[in-house]
């Protein structure tokens, strides 16, 4: 079973509407937010001054001690004192059309095809809709491969981004498990891609002056196809992982730029 890239003539064929100039970007942003947006949790909570468990007791009395007056420990002015205007927890997802969604996949699925990013097999039969069978399929594949794009911060922490590093941390995690079930006894590599900052348009508002290449992160990876390396630490990455086993600490320090007290 051999798999070959659809073309956009294949696409015609097929009857596959291809969006060729400008419409539907702004689709693609908004479902793209909108995802994002229904990933968070919204669990932030804090407690204002009715709801932190203090006394509500005078501290002192009102004149002659020289201090100010104060009516109750819970005041957000004290510390261990309520919250102004904290966050309190909310639902942070978005609606978005079915018109709008479906011009957005149509418009990524028509970037791909153009990048010849799609491939496509003759025949793919599960025969019945469970995943021992999927499984079974699956190991036959003489030519497959998955390949999940990790970062820097799959090992060393970005304290800035705790929720984007949480997450590289948990893909980092389910490469290796997903590698090591699929080692003994089926064809398919499971590679990982560890590149730091690259420039492209989703980092260009990231002020940093050690971005790298597109072209050079591809060309590490066609690299490590043909050598069959299944961690591809690009640039730095692979100095940082290496500092990281040794010292942990000092690599999350590095990493976010913070000195050691």
């Amino acid at each position: 079973m051999s798999a070959k890239v659809l073309t956009k003539a294949g696409a015609r064929e097929a009857k596959i509407e291809l969006i060729e100039d400008g419409r539907g970007t702004q689709a693609v942003h908004e479902t793209v937010v909108a995802m994002r947006a229904a990933r968070r949790s919204g669990s932030a909570n804090t407690k204002t001054k009715a709801e932190v468990n203090l006394s509500g007791a005078k501290p002192w009395r009102q004149k002659g001690t020289g201090r100010a007056r104060a009516g109750y420990k819970s005041s957000p002015i004290w510390r261990g004192g309520g919250v102004v205007f904290g966050p309190k927890p909310r639902d942070y997802s978005k609606k978005i059309s079915k018109s709008v969604r479906r011009l957005a996949f149509q418009k990524a699925l028509s970037e791909r095809i153009n990048a010849g990013d799609v491939l496509t097999i003759d025949k793919f039969v599960v025969p019945e809709l469970k995943t021992k069978s999927f499984l079974a399929l699956l190991k036959k594949q003489t030519e497959a491969a998955v390949i999940n794009v990790s970062s820097i911060v799959a090992f060393a922490p970005g304290l800035t981004l705790p929720t984007y590093s949480a997450s590289k941390a948990a893909l980092h995690s389910y490469t290796q498990a997903l590698r090591l079930s699929l080692a003994p006894d089926t064809n398919v590599k499971v590679f990982e891609l560890m590149p730091p900052l690259v420039d492209t348009e989703f980092a260009k508002d990231i002020p940093s002056d050690k971005k790298i290449s597109p072209r050079e992160v591809a060309e590490d990876l066609v690299q490590s196809l043909e050598t069959n390396n299944y961690e591809v630490r690009v640039a730095s990455t692979e100095q940082l992982y290496t500092n990281f086993l040794a010292q942990a600490d000092k690599a999350v320090l590095a990493l976010n730029r913070l000195e050691q007290n």
